[in-house]
């Protein structure tokens, strides 16, 4: 059953269109990813679920309710969660007070003691540094922290940009593992990633942008087999 729904949906900035009558499907439980060249529109689609950019047309559907017309903080009620490209922690405030802050509802406000200690588990060194301030974490660390306070949400979607920006490669394994984890925990993921071959690794399937438009889409053998994404984006 699809959790998410997009149904030839436009938008982009200051009346510039940058999505394109834009389609696609995320399977509950699954790990979905949208892979493409800088400024296909990765992250303009993310936006646009989240509620912090309006549809020119179309329509986003969350289960069977259409969330387009809704306001961001109504969407994170529903149970979907976003991760932004640069994780946008705030830099003065403390771990655990960075995650008191993704613990926007209700239901989640009750259950912050069990969230924070899910994070923690999901990110040992984060109890470390729980008093620590957001600003002086390493870029690992503070990717840690940005998906911890996006999970205090309880979501049923984690909508994750370009979670390895930036990163080490032994800190991005350590991150992608947790994303896994994650998911096999319940969380429907829909992930945007620079790095194609370790998103379609996870991913059960994944979707192509090119100028504004999926260009193809197909399951992770799909995609790992076409001599097109071989070409572009694994170097084959």
């Amino acid at each position: 059953m699809a959790l998410l729904r997009l149904e030839s949906i436009e938008t982009g900035y200051r009346g510039a269109p940058v999505l394109k009558q834009i389609s696609l499907s995320v399977i509950e439980g699954h790990v979905a990813t949208l892979v493409g060249s800088n400024g296909a529109g990765k992250t303009t689609i993310l936006r646009a679920i989240s509620g912090i950019i309006y549809l020119y047309s179309g329509s986003i559907f969350f289960e069977d309710v259409r969330i387009d017309k809704k306001a961001a903080h109504e969407i994170v009620r529903l149970g979907v969660a976003h991760i932004p490209q640069g994780r946008q922690l705030f830099p003065k405030m403390t771990v655990e007070e960075n995650l008191a802050m993704g613990a926007y509802t209700e239901r989640a406000w009750q259950r912050q003691a069990e969230g924070v200690e899910h994070v923690y588990s999901l990110f040992p060194r984060l109890r470390e540094r729980r008093v620590q301030l957001a600003g002086t974490l390493s870029g690992g660390e503070q990717q840690m922290l940005a998906i911890g306070r996006g999970l205090m949400s309880s979501p049923r979607i984690l909508l994750c940009d370009e979670p390895s920006l930036g990163l080490a490669p032994m800190l991005v394994s350590k991150i992608f593992g947790a994303i896994e984890q994650i998911n096999k925990g319940g969380i429907t993921i829909l992930l945007v990633e620079q790095n194609v071959r370790l998103a379609l690794a996870i991913a059960h399937r994944g979707f192509v942008l090119e100028n504004g438009r999926i260009a193809f889409e197909g399951s992770r053998n799909e995609l790992i087999d076409d001599p097109r994404v071989k070409k572009a984006y694994l170097g084959g």
